[in-house]
């Protein structure tokens, strides 16, 4: 495309609302996919490979999966500078950046692989391992190791794409090498291959999906050089300035929910990594499920605090706790109750011991999830630096606990150790610190938000425990579930909501229910 093509062709669609309507519609879709593929992948993989083996997959992920923090919020920075400059139609300054991104992102990415291989050579020392473990977890974590240095310099072209509002592009090309890795590993493992193979060629698909990234940026911003020449350290600093929260926030959450498998690792056998995974792994499906509203809550909080806005913050803080509970609740709740079918339906009998852990960390999923959005408000209205100074403390009583509480309870006294700094932060910190933020006293919020969404619980969980004694099977567990869901909604809109939250609430429904029809990408 030149450089004479029409503004809005190269600075973006005019069309807000559809843009929008895409984007979402694709991040669902996205995330559906991405569901099923974990859902199903994960029986598929710890049969096949064993405890022993995925434990060991699972740990050298675990490793590398602090690293992503070495971007130091520049990726979410990024995105919100070519927000900006595109808003100006600056293309200079949307180059120079992520001219300056891209070589320091290279340099990260350099440094961190040269760490994990340092870290690999040395994996069967620190966890114990027999040779021929150490040698395969060696090869492992240089494979997950390469699929992090080599895709964070692509991080800057991602950007783009969602900095130009196009976000449905990368949630197109995430879900095609989601789709291709998972064939990829099915393959390779049907044909006799090893873990070792798998992880290989896995790396490989992922590795050619960078390149789709960087063909999107081009594809929506015509306009984009990345040349070594472009990089500005006055960019750099100009970017850093924001990045630094992030970079805070980032670190901390990848503590507080990262840190279990290792601690598990060295304590224990690598296979209890394998059993603690499949708990976390159906908590994470369940945050995924129910928290959706709060990703989009940010720029609404930010806007309203410009605006100085107390009475919306206010209305926004009731309504967003709510309906966070009003999801999580039964959800979650329903999870912890029927955690035994669920497990052994899902993977069989021999991680079992995945039900306990799960039962406690539904309780995790539904304080996560119910305080939110009083996080989201704080972070928006100018408290970002409460919420980031109270993730960190969480996460380091949370890996303290941990180590204490690990060896006289194995695995549930590390989701225990995740439990009890997490509901102290929510209740202690941010739940009361967004109340008065909003100037609405706590009385008055829990009444209006917490207990609306509270008391229809009890009977819609009353059910599932009538009925858990009759539940044999997965499938019987999700309908077992899905009746109590039924009957938390109809008291949920029918009693525990007000006649003017009622008919609010479907006008909203009609709104949306009224959009025009969605384009396929």
């Amino acid at each position: 495309m030149s450089h004479t093509a029409p503004a809005e062709v190269i600075w973006g669609e005019v069309d807000q609302t559809r843009t929008v309507a895409k984007n979402v519609s694709t991040r669902y879709a996205s995330l559906s996919v991405d569901l099923v593929l974990g859902l199903s992948m994960l029986p598929f993989n710890t049969h096949y490979l064993g405890p022993s083996e995925y434990g060991l997959w699972v740990l050298a992920a675990s490793i590398v999966a602090y690293f992503p923090v070495l971007d130091l919020g520049y990726g979410t920075a990024m995105e919100r500078f070519v927000a900006q400059y595109r808003a100006r139609k600056d293309a200079g300054a949307i180059n120079e950046i992520a001219s300056t991104l891209v070589i320091v992102f290279t340099a990260i990415g350099a440094a961190a692989f040269v760490v994990i291989a340092v870290i690999a050579m040395n994996l069967g020392a620190w966890f114990d391992l027999d040779p021929a473990q150490a040698r395969t977890g060696h090869l492992v974590m240089l494979f997950v190791g390469l699929q992090f240095a080599g895709g964070l310099p692509f991080a800057v072209f991602g950007a783009v794409v969602n900095g130009f509002q196009r976000t449905r592009l990368n949630s197109f090309v995430g879900t095609t090498v989601s789709l291709t890795v998972a064939a990829v590993n099915v393959v390779v493992v049907l044909m006799g291959g090893g873990l070792v193979e798998m992880v290989g060629w896995m790396t490989l698909a992922r590795v050619l999906g960078y390149i789709a990234y960087r063909l999107n940026a081009y594809r929506v911003f015509p306009l984009l050089r990345v040349r070594p020449t472009l990089f500005r350290k006055a960019r750099l600093r100009e970017v850093s300035r924001f990045s630094v929260y992030m970079m805070i926030q980032d670190a901390s959450n990848r503590v507080n929910y990262a840190t279990d498998p290792i601690i598990i690792a060295a304590a224990m056998v690598p296979g209890a990594v394998a059993v603690w995974t499949v708990a976390q792994r159906l908590a994470d499906v369940a945050i995924q499920l129910t928290n959706q509203l709060n990703y989009v809550l940010l720029p609404i909080v930010v806007d309203f605090d410009s605006a100085q806005r107390d009475d919306r913050l206010q209305d926004l803080l009731v309504q967003g706790t709510r309906f966070s509970l009003a999801t999580t609740l039964p959800v979650a709740g329903a999870m912890a109750l029927l955690a035994e079918p669920v497990v052994v339906g899902w993977t069989g009998p021999t991680f079992s011991g995945a039900a306990k852990v799960l039962e406690i960390l539904a309780l995790v999923v539904i304080v996560r999830v119910g305080s939110a959005t009083a996080s989201t408000m704080l972070q928006g209205a100018g408290r970002h630096r409460l919420v980031a100074g109270s993730n960190i403390a969480a996460a380091s009583v949370n890996v303290g606990l941990s180590i204490v509480l690990v060896y006289p309870f194995g695995l549930p006294g590390v989701a225990l150790a995740t439990l009890l700094p997490i509901s102290f932060r929510a209740a202690v910190i941010l739940i009361p610190s967004a109340c008065r933020r909003v100037g609405m006293p706590l009385r008055q919020f829990a009444r209006a938000a917490i207990w609306p969404a509270l008391w229809p619980t009890a009977a819609a969980l009353g059910i599932v425990a009538w009925l858990r004694p009759h539940v044999d099977s997965l499938g019987q567990a999700v309908l077992v579930g899905a009746a109590g869901g039924l009957v938390y909604a109809a008291l949920f809109i029918g009693m525990a909501i007000g006649t003017r939250d009622r008919s609010r609430y479907i006008l909203k429904l009609r709104s949306l229910a009224g959009r025009p029809a969605v384009e396929a990408v």
